[in-house]
C-alpha cells in the first residue's frame, strides 16, 4: 500500500457519530498489528479523525 504525504484525501461522511464510531473500529488496525506495521501517517490520519469525532459528539450531547 502506498500512502502520500502532504495534502492527502479526505472521505467526508455526514452522519450520526455512531456511524463515525463503526468507521473507527474498522479503521483500528492502520494502528498497527502482529505483522503489519503501521505507517506513521496512517496512524496520524486515524488520530485525528477520533479526534474531530470526538469533538463531534462533544457538541451534539451538549
Amino acid at each position: 500500500m502506498t500512502v502520500r504525504r502532504g495534502q492527502g484525501y479526505t472521505l467526508r461522511v455526514s452522519t450520526v457519530p455512531a456511524v463515525h464510531r463503526q468507521l473507527l473500529d474498522r479503521c483500528h488496525p492502520l494502528d498497527g498489528t502482529p505483522g503489519a506495521p503501521a505507517i506513521p501517517a496512517q496512524r496520524k490520519a486515524r488520530r485525528e479523525y477520533e479526534n474531530r469525532v470526538n469533538v463531534l459528539a462533544a457538541d451534539i450531547e451538549c
